[in-house]
């Protein structure tokens, strides 16, 4: 027979037994889209805005479908009931982390975001109660974030109120609150290891919103066959090890067991008192990875959401109006913000929810993967199933938010103008794997807002109403458009 041939019925029966492999199980699964042979629904989506792909395959198949990505099912729960049920009601059985092959093969499975061994539990209660009781007495965390407020104000003062991209100046801020933490010591925004550091978690965070990327996370052998796909992302993540471990030396010749400074003496304590474990995840490499990963979540997310807020702010002067004449009236100007003006704040407080519930930061959420075989819905997932949940669906619920696509903080607010608390604020996810960093996150928001609020009037270069708000990428964030703002003294 012609070889030629040969091939073609090999490639053939390679194709038909994918597709009985996809299909045969699925009688157990939601319902989907029926997939392609070995590439599954890939070109059904969207990859520039998966998150919109999703809304259209749930109109057609319900809160709970199926996707192929690649051969592997993948679980879609769409709707704030959806959502909830599995990760707030079925928290332990939805508790596994799904796939992120790029991520896996930068972390090794080790911290607290991408961890899916035994160790996951005991890292995120180990870094919770850390951040939570840090310092054991001294300097709070408030003040940490507070003083650099401060800084921040004096580095956006620099500018001379002429046009200026906020998007570096605004990653300083959450970045030093982080060092801090974690080092013990804030540094100066012209320390040039510091802006190395920014600028490798700046490309990062660029790096793992592009399509390509998704597709790599779809197909990862792409990872293997094109090696320079992630290779910027282990560059990066050499160096910041690389500083990283630095400082961890350093810390361990002064180390005081009596008297832990900040995360990376807690973790070395931690380190000893588990070293006769065979079984503990507390290691050296465990500590790279951890810190690490709050860098990288602690960082981007804070300044990218920042950035977000004013630049909606700009688009709408009527909000920001509101918001400084709300600071002048709590605050004045002769102190600093704190966390106990938030709740005589209730449209301040407002805005930046609804700043968070508008932009949809983490659209599509990260991977999650069910611990064990889960009946949900009548269906039959299978352990090991990733999980999509579409974050989207939950923020931009028409039932709770009445203009779910419009910028409007009058959908956390009632009739009396008090703060109105929402089930569907969910921008941290929910359940088991919720953000570690919410506090933090929470605080730095409101105290970077009001701080810069309290001393500078934003001046847009352009029309508000020209202002393009709308994302230029949705792959693992949102990424606002670039743009330019002055910061007038007040």
């Amino acid at each position: 027979m012609d070889p030629a041939v040969l091939l073609l019925l090999a490639l053939s029966c390679l194709l038909l037994l994918t597709f009985w492999k996809q299909s045969s199980g699925r009688g157990k699964l939601p319902p989907g889209p029926t997939p392609f042979p070995i590439i599954g629904n890939i070109l059904q989506l969207d990859v520039k805005d998966v998150s919109k792909s999703l809304t259209n395959f749930s109109k057609v198949y319900g809160p709970v479908f199926t996707l192929y990505l690649g051969t592997k099912p993948t679980v879609v729960l769409h709707g704030y009931e959806a959502v909830k049920e599995a990760l707030i009601d079925l928290g332990e059985d939805f508790a596994g982390r799904g796939r992120f092959p790029i991520l896996e093969k930068v972390n090794n499975g080790l911290g607290i975001i991408f961890n899916n061994t035994k160790s996951w539990k005991e890292m995120r209660r180990f870094s919770l109660m850390t951040l939570r009781n840090f310092g054991m007495g001294k300097r709070s965390i408030e003040d940490r974030v507070q003083e650099e407020a401060c800084c921040l104000v004096e580095e956006l003062r620099k500018t001379n109120a002429s046009p200026c991209d906020p998007t570096f100046i605004l990653s300083l801020a959450p970045c030093n609150v982080i060092c801090s933490i974690i080092f013990h010591n804030r540094f100066d925004y012209k320390d040039k290891d510091f802006l190395e550091l920014m600028t490798k978690l700046n490309e990062d965070t660029t790096n793992l919103s592009s399509p390509w990327l998704q597709v790599c996370n779809i197909f990862p052998f792409l990872i293997d066959c094109f090696p320079g796909i992630s290779s910027d992302l282990l560059k990066n993540s050499n160096y910041t090890r690389k500083f990283i471990m630095e400082k961890v030396r350093e810390h361990e010749k002064s180390l005081d067991v009596n008297n832990p400074r900040d995360f990376i003496d807690c973790f070395l304590i931690k380190m000893e008192q588990e070293k006769q474990n065979p079984q503990s995840g507390f290691s050296y490499e465990s500590l790279e990875t951890t810190v690490a990963e709050l860098f990288g979540a602690g960082t981007e997310t804070t300044s990218t959401t920042l950035k977000y807020c004013l630049l909606l702010l700009l688009k709408h002067p009527e909000v920001t109006t509101k918001v400084q004449e709300e600071i002048e009236r709590v605050i004045g100007r002769h102190r600093s913000p704190c966390m106990q003006d938030r709740s005589h704040m209730p449209y301040t407080d407002a805005v930046i929810h609804e700043v968070q519930r508008f932009i949809d930061l983490i659209p599509t959420n990260l991977p999650h993967a069910v611990t064990q075989d889960v009946y949900f819905r009548n269906y039959l997932i299978p352990k090991g199933t990733t999980i999509i949940t579409s974050l989207t669906s939950v923020l931009h619920d028409e039932k709770e938010f009445s203009n779910p696509k419009v910028f409007d903080p009058g959908h956390f607010l009632d009739e009396s103008g008090n703060f109105k608390k929402s089930d569907y604020f969910m921008p941290f996810s929910a359940g088991k794997r919720v953000c570690v960093g919410e506090g933090l996150a929470r605080m730095e928001l409101f105290l970077f807002l009001t701080t810069i609020l309290q001393n500078f009037k934003l001046k847009s270069v352009v029309d508000p109403k020209d202002l393009d708000i709308a994302a230029v990428a949705n792959g693992l964030i949102a990424v606002p458009p670039p743009y330019q703002l002055c910061f007038i003294p007040v």
